[in-house]
């Protein structure tokens, strides 16, 4: 099978603007099971937003962006409902900048064959296809990115905003998270950066300037989403996954307290995710476990055990519409650097 034969449906992403969820999340309150639980964690959110004390931070990880939530993301920015984002590696550079450049995500089987993906150069993510040969362009422009850049050891954080500075000039896609949140001075940490596309663009980089070189510190980006925990005291996270972003934006806590700072536990805290918490992990505890180890404040926490792409975009209508972002000031955090 050829790759154009593969890759002829766009995944068209969903735009929380479209549809009003109020009048579904006011229903689903009244009902039992996952439909309460999105309900009551729509609230939450929403909470979050209007608590004028509060910053809201979006912990990213799985694959809803290439399934079709895009926008939702870059939406939360542009209507200032979020103020820093922690996220794979993947999700911003393999999904967002890589849509931002000009590639697009493709509706695929689960069905197909695996090996004929692999003899047309068509990597899949469940039902969705991406070209792998894009993916390389993906890389070659990370390390174009890099290789302007003098060598040291930046945070994940610095080489995302020179990302967003980048697609100012560039982008071929009218939206982009990085470029939204680089033109509205929300950081972007993605503390396992390398495990992504921009890994294997970087991996060339320093290859070809080995005493003089970009690399990422992960160690900064904690001490940078550290330094913004200190800096705005109450916290409300929306966690679409679990893994490395919610552990890093759970410690900041913890890590406050060792520099010997008296900081907050996060006041609000959402998570979506499918993963199960019977083997002791739920991608790094449940937020209810997570008061023990002094991260999560009780009484304004949910867990909604739903996929993503189900949930996630109805939960941001729900805010949307409800409108009080519209009064929200701009945290502007990337000027804490």
């Amino acid at each position: 099978m050829l790759k154009k034969e593969l890759l002829t449906e766009p995944i068209e992403h969903i735009d929380i603007t479209g549809f009003d969820a109020i009048g579904l999340i006011e229903s689903m309150s009244k009902m039992s099971f996952s439909a309460r639980e999105l309900a009551t964690a729509s609230k939450i959110f929403d909470r979050m937003i209007s608590d004028e004390s509060c910053t809201v931070v979006l912990a990213l990880a799985g694959s809803t962006s290439a399934g079709g939530c895009m926008a939702v993301y870059h939406d939360m920015i542009r209507y200032n409902m979020v103020d820093v984002v922690v996220a794979t590696g993947a999700s911003i550079v393999d999904m967002d900048f890589f849509e931002a450049i000009g590639f697009r995500h493709f509706r695929g089987s689960t069905e197909i064959d695996d090996g004929v993906l692999r003899e047309a150069y068509v990597d899949r993510i469940y039902d969705t296809f991406i070209d792998e040969n894009q993916l390389q362009e993906c890389d070659s422009t990370i390390k174009e990115i890099a290789d302007l850049l003098p060598g040291g050891a930046y945070s994940s954080r610095e080489l995302i905003r020179e990302m967003g500075r980048y697609l100012v000039s560039n982008s071929k896609k009218k939206d982009s998270l990085v470029q939204i949140a680089y033109e509205n001075n929300v950081p972007i940490f993605c503390p396992a950066f390398s495990d992504s596309s921009a890994g294997f663009g970087l991996v060339k980089h320093q290859t070809e300037r080995p005493s003089d070189h970009v690399s990422i510190d992960s160690v900064k980006d904690f001490r940078e989403l550290t330094k913004i925990k200190i800096n705005v005291g109450n916290t409300g996270l929306l966690i679409i996954g679990g893994g490395v972003p919610k552990n890093f934006i759970q410690d900041v806590v913890i890590c406050a307290e060792v520099l010997g700072k008296d900081v907050p536990m996060h006041k609000y805290a959402v998570q979506i995710t499918v993963a199960d918490s019977r083997d002791g992990a739920c991608s790094s505890s449940t937020l209810k476990e997570a008061r023990s180890w002094g991260k999560v404040e009780a009484g304004n926490e949910q867990m909604v055990f739903c996929e993503g792409t189900i949930a996630v975009p109805i939960l941001a209508s729900y805010a949307y519409h409800r409108g009080h972002w519209k009064d929200r000031r701009r945290r502007n955090l990337a000027e804490l650097f």
